[in-house]
């Protein structure tokens, strides 16, 4: 199947060959779990026109994907180097610290109705994502 990689050929692989193999295993696991993400948000309204058996099947299925996603994301880091791993976990913590923070800030907000607009979990995870990409780029150029 595609995204796994056979651990007995991996071995045999250069260190930067089996990094780029994680790699892409990671963003193969990733890409499915947007895709599946999608299509039970549009699926719902367009597809199956909101039968919820469908519906729960599927969120079941993106749920799968996305702890497969997140094994892709643990092997790709074991098979970094110290200093990687200390940018990508230190950029990992501050995201997730970020998002705690500014979450529950940003539901504050809109439950006491100090923003006209209802609080998105999507603007959160657009926040996180940004946060751990600054922290990973600000560590890589820490370390060069």
């Amino acid at each position: 199947m595609i995204g796994f990689v056979d651990m007995k050929t991996t071995e045999k692989l250069g260190w930067r060959q089996q990094n780029r193999a994680n790699r892409n295993r990671l963003a193969f696991w990733t890409f499915l779990w947007l895709v599946t993400l999608a299509v039970v948000y549009f699926g719902h309204r367009y597809i199956w026109q909101e039968q919820p058996v469908v519906t729960g099947l599927m969120i079941v299925v993106n749920v799968v994907i996305g702890f497969v996603m997140i094994w892709a994301n643990k092997v790709m880091l074991n098979g970094l180097d110290e200093l990687e791993q200390k940018i990508h976990l230190t950029a990992m913590g501050l995201s997730l610290g970020t998002g705690l923070v500014l979450g529950f800030a940003y539901s504050a907000l809109s439950d006491t109705g100090l923003i006209d607009f209802e609080a998105q979990i999507t603007h959160l995870a657009v926040v996180m994502s940004l946060t751990y990409l600054a922290g990973t780029f600000i560590g890589m150029k820490k370390y060069q």
